[in-house]
């Protein structure tokens, strides 16, 4: 089976008969911008006609709003599709992957069986990584992801030291994909991205996605971008044909207009995260400094059972290689949704308090 991921409000409405209040999921929390709402609907008037292929359009859209070359990008069914793609296009023997982190990227490799190997984030050092992951970075390691910041912990790699990262991989031929998906969401999206780089480290994939920051995970969007065009042929036939639809091709014309709609969810997260930090801290949880739209959590708390009764729903993170049943993540939203949270949060503390 697939490794569990947040978002599940299906399996919650049949467990427990209602809909959740949807903490799991990384996604803003506002509705999608009703112009990409509209630009699906009328995209549903020529649903009998077959989908841009090579997504045209979109990727002229994408390639002005991150300025860079279209044929330095990719289209997908959303970013899962693509680690899939990427993987199977590079069919490396032996991988490196940091954990915790994104499960997607071992359930790709593992199509291939490829022999993965695991750099631990530590606790104690904020879940960063530390300067004996160049050396683990030897010839014999064909692939290697990082997130940027990272799943589940919200962590951010120094740039200085992703830059040492990205040149140690040119030295030993490894291709380095860095998974920006969630980078939209930081104060300042610019001071944190590898794009820079691309043009002279063919090497270097950077995965993003429409799934987050416009309220679009029902869609599946995403993209890569880099600067080797024969690895982005070899994942471009790696999959089906036609993998973006029509529908996903004008949400995500839409979507790269709505600018001000990202700075509304931008601010709510600078204004709200650190609101929930403290709030959850003084009921006696520790909370992990993260730069993004969620935190991670610790607690021997019984949180997520107790926050399912009260029709909230979190992201259990047991199932994260390095990481114990302690660990919950939640999504960032807005103040009444973030009260209502702590509320519920400080009734679940007091009853497991006084079972104690």
């Amino acid at each position: 089976m697939r490794a569990k991921h947040g978002g599940d409000w299906y399996g919650f409405q049949a467990k427990y008969g209602r809909f959740p209040l949807d903490y799991s999921a990384n996604v803003s929390p506002f509705p999608t911008p009703k112009n990409i709402c509209k630009a699906i609907s009328l995209a549903s008037q020529n649903l009998a006609s077959y989908p841009d292929p090579e997504c045209r359009l979109l990727r002229r859209a994408i390639a002005e709003k991150e300025g860079v070359p279209p044929e330095w990008i990719l289209c997908g069914n959303g970013a899962a599709d693509l680690i899939v793609r990427f993987v199977l296009a590079l069919k490396p023997r032996r991988a490196l992957v940091t954990a915790p982190t994104f499960s997607d990227y071992q359930h790709a490799l593992s199509i291939l069986s490829c022999d993965i190997e695991r750099y631990v984030l530590k606790e104690e050092n904020g879940f960063l990584l530390q300067e004996d992951y160049l050396s683990v970075l030897s010839d014999d390691i064909d692939a290697a992801f990082l997130c940027e910041p990272n799943n589940p912990t919200g962590a951010l790699t120094p740039m200085p030291f992703l830059e040492k990262v990205v040149k140690r991989c040119k030295d030993t031929e490894t291709v380095l994909m860095v998974d920006e998906c969630f980078n939209n969401f930081l104060d300042d999206p610019n001071a944190h991205t590898l794009k820079f780089l691309l043009e002279n480290f063919p090497h270097l994939v950077i995965l993003k996605a429409f799934t987050k920051m416009y309220a679009l995970a029902g869609v599946r969007l995403g993209y890569v971008i880099c600067s080797n065009r024969d690895l982005l042929e070899k994942m471009e036939q790696a999959g089906q044909a036609w993998s973006v639809s029509t529908l996903a091709q004008s949400a995500g014309l839409a979507a790269l207009k709505e600018d001000d709609y990202v700075q509304k969810v931008r601010r709510v997260v600078q204004t709200q995260r650190p609101f929930l930090k403290a709030g959850l801290e003084k009921l006696g949880i520790q909370v992990f400094d993260g730069q993004a739209n969620y935190l991670l959590l610790k607690t021997p708390a019984p949180l997520s059972a107790g926050l399912a009764l009260h029709g909230i729903l979190i992201r259990e993170c047991a199932n994260y290689p390095g990481l114990s049943n302690e660990f919950y993540r939640i999504a960032v939203r807005t103040r009444e949704e973030n009260e209502r949270l702590l509320s519920a949060v400080e009734e679940v503390m007091c009853q497991w308090q006084n079972e104690l």
